[in-house]
C-alpha cells in the first residue's frame, strides 16, 4: 500500500481519536494508538520506540485515571456509591439521548439522582456529588486530550522530519 495512504489513514484515526476523548462513543486514545503503531509499523518512519512506549504507557494510564479520577473527585466533595452507580448508569441512557452531549447531561443527571435517592432530604450533598463529578470528568478528559494531541503532533513533526 502507499505510505502516503497509510499516513492519511493514521492522520485520520488520530484526529478521530483525539475526539473520542470525549464523545463515549468512540474508543478515544486506543484509536490514537492504533494510527500511532500503524504509522510506525506500517511505514517506513524513523519514529523512535521510546515515544511508542512513552505513548503505550500514557494510553494505559490514562484509562485507569478515566475511572479512578471520577470517584476520587466525587468522594472528595461527599460522594457516595449511589452516585457512582448513577454516573455509569446516566452515562448509558444519555448516549441514546437525542440531544447534543447527551451522554454528559445523563452522567450528572445519573449522579444527581443517585444521590437523592441514597438521601432525598440532602439535595446540597447531592449538587456538591454532581461537582465532584464534574470536575473529575474535566480532569480525565482533560488528561486525555493532552496525550491524543500529543501523539498526533509527534506523527505529524516525523512526517515533516521535524522530529
Amino acid at each position: 500500500m502507499d505510505t502516503t495512504v497509510i499516513n492519511i489513514f493514521c492522520l485520520i484515526l488520530l484526529f478521530v481519536g483525539i475526539l473520542g476523548t470525549f464523545l463515549p462513543v468512540l474508543p478515544g486514545l486506543l484509536l490514537s494508538i492504533c494510527g500511532l503503531l500503524l504509522y510506525k509499523f506500517g511505514t517506513d518512519a524513523d519514529l523512535p520506540m521510546i515515544y511508542i512506549w512513552a505513548f503505550g504507557i500514557l494510553t494505559a494510564a490514562s484509562i485507569v485515571l478515566s475511572y479512578v479520577i471520577p470517584a476520587k473527585t466525587n468522594r472528595k466533595y461527599g460522594g457516595t456509591r449511589w452516585g457512582s452507580i448513577g454516573s455509569v448508569i446516566g452515562t448509558i441512557v444519555g448516549i441514546f439521548i437525542p440531544i447534543p452531549l447527551g451522554f454528559l447531561v445523563g452522567m450528572f443527571a445519573g449522579v444527581f439522582i443517585g444521590e437523592l435517592l441514597h438521601d432525598s432530604k440532602d439535595m446540597n450533598k447531592a449538587l456538591q456529588s454532581t461537582k465532584g463529578a464534574l470536575i473529575g470528568f474535566i480532569y480525565g478528559t482533560g488528561f486525555s486530550f493532552v496525550v491524543g494531541v500529543a501523539m498526533f503532533l509527534v506523527v505529524l513533526l516525523n512526517m515533516f522530519n521535524v522530529i
